[in-house]
């Protein structure tokens, strides 16, 4: 009796070694050491002094930088607001200036700065520093939509405990019901936070609260299926997904191009990047870029929906069997209740 408890303890401790081990991986993997990689930055001009400073550069930083030539500040500026450039080296006169767009990545903001600061040290001059795209003063860093994104992940994942393991009773159309709730209330907390509680959003807070919904219901669908068929292990599969790749991908601390390629590819299509992108469209851009981030969250949506079909036919492939063995559903209800009490403690 004593050795079998032992090895339902030891069997429950595997989910938080492997989240540690694997939090540790992830975020020190991801955050620890920020370095430009093919970091897009421009020389501005057309003639050949612009298209040497610019090989000049980009010998200098190798793989670091992608270094190119735009023609005006006019067409710099647009650029950086469509998120195609981090900086802008405009050689001037007397005062030479980097135009930068700060809402997008502040620290991508500022590792332009660093690249094309030795270029005025050089000639004895100031380097003036413009931002083109602002955050709100409420959230000078702009890091704030990664914390609102921290939010409502949580929120949505730690849910699925509740909807998978406690309601496991219930008919999967009933669960479904919860889920579609569950993701209204969560992403209204998200707009709660986002607006009149934390002031991150100053308007479009509507088109804010609609991205936090497809957000928030993408994770919950997508657990509630999985949960038929990982059970306890659905933790796990949860803070792999919606942490430990989602997190360090959502370019909400780091853009892609401050990260490793691994990171970096994730961005493209994972849904925390697409929310917090899609944000920063409503929120700095004029919705530039936005579509593309809504049709990633619908991706995921669609995923979601699809592996709750897919756990509604398995359920009710297995549900005569179930019924004939009164024991084996006293054990699913232990152990959705120990379950329940992991993802909570998590």
């Amino acid at each position: 009796m004593r050795s079998h408890a032992l090895r339902h303890v030891l069997a429950h401790l595997i989910t938080p070694l492997l989240m540690c081990l694997g939090m540790g991986l992830a975020y020190l993997g991801a955050f620890v050491t920020p370095e430009p990689n093919h970091l897009p930055v421009a020389v501005v001009g057309t003639g050949p002094e612009a298209e040497v400073l610019a090989r000049s550069v980009q010998e200098g930083a190798g793989d670091a930088l992608d270094v190119r030539t735009v023609g005006t500040r006019a067409d710099a500026v647009g650029l950086l607001k469509s998120r195609d450039l981090t900086g802008a080296y405009v050689p001037g006169g007397r005062t030479p200036e980097v135009v930068v767009a700060t809402a997008a990545s502040d620290m991508g903001a500022l590792a332009a700065e660093k690249v094309f600061a030795p270029l005025a040290e050089r000639r004895g001059v100031p380097l003036k520093v413009t931002d083109v795209a602002a955050p709100v003063d409420d959230d000078p860093t702009g890091q704030g939509l990664f914390f609102l994104l921290i939010a409502v992940s949580i929120g949505s994942y730690a849910s699925v405990a509740a909807l998978g393991a406690a309601g496991a009773g219930l008919p999967m159309r009933v669960r479904v019901l919860l889920t579609l709730g569950v993701s209204v209330v969560v992403s209204g907390i998200g707009g709660l936070l986002a607006g009149p509680v934390f002031h991150l959003a100053h308007h479009s807070l509507a088109g804010l609260w609609g991205l936090a919904w497809l957000y928030a219901a993408g994770i919950l669908f997508l657990g509630l299926g999985l949960h038929t068929f990982l059970k306890r292990w659905t933790t796990l599969a949860m803070t792999v997904l919606f942490v430990m790749l989602n997190f360090t991908s959502s370019g909400g601390l780091f853009r892609p191009e401050l990260q490793n390629g691994f990171f970096g590819t994730l961005h493209a299509f994972w849904n925390g990047a697409g929310f917090v992108e899609g944000a920063r469209s409503l929120l700095y851009f004029d919705g530039d870029g936005l579509a593309r981030t809504v049709w990633t969250l619908l991706a995921w949506l669609v995923l979601g929906l699809a592996a709750v079909a897919v756990a509604a036919l398995r359920e009710r492939a297995t549900a005569p069997v179930a019924a004939e063995h009164p024991a084996r559903t006293e054990r699913l209800e232990r152990t959705a209740d120990e379950e329940a009490e992991e993802t909570v403690a998590v």
